[in-house]
């Protein structure tokens, strides 16, 4: 009898545990939004405020970089870039059953100066993945992007 009066209790409390799941899915999509507004504006620092201490950032045609004053370093070089604009938009959220994990992939557009001081736009697409922080908020922990644009073709090694 014990064993079935807990068992109730169990899925009473089970039942009452909200299902925050759709309401994380749009708070994640307008924080996304949000972060590349900072990143158009060219805030360097709100920019990389959306990322958790133990972050990943896996940039394009570079090494992975764990640590802030790394992390600031690749922001600031993309948007300090004379000609720089762009942004991103996702384009699909998922909220991990768990609610304490997600993901956000989408697509994103920049353009910035090459070393001729020529304006040379990129695109393509991106994922990050969150975590919920103790307080409640959602920080970025892994962060990769990549560009659509076809790389160049090298020469063929002679045999």
């Amino acid at each position: 009898m014990i064993a079935v009066c807990i068992a109730l209790l169990s899925f009473a409390l089970a039942c009452q545990q909200k299902d925050t799941k759709a309401a994380d899915e749009t708070a994640l999509k307008e924080l996304d939004a949000q972060w590349s507004k900072a990143a158009e504006a060219k805030d360097v620092d709100k920019t990389v405020s959306y990322y958790a201490d133990d972050v990943m950032v896996m940039p394009p045609n570079g090494p992975a970089v764990t640590t802030k004053d790394a992390i600031k370093k690749i922001w600031k070089d993309m948007l300090t870039n004379a000609g720089f604009s762009g942004g991103w938009k996702a384009t699909k959220v998922e909220v991990a059953k768990s609610g304490d994990l997600a993901s956000v992939s989408g697509t994103w557009e920049m353009t910035m100066n090459d070393a001729k001081g020529k304006a040379a736009t990129d695109r393509g697409k991106f994922v990050e993945v969150w975590k919920k922080q103790t307080s409640g908020t959602w920080k970025c922990v892994t962060d990769i992007w990549n560009s659509d644009l076809k790389t160049p073709e090298y020469p063929k090694k002679k045999k």
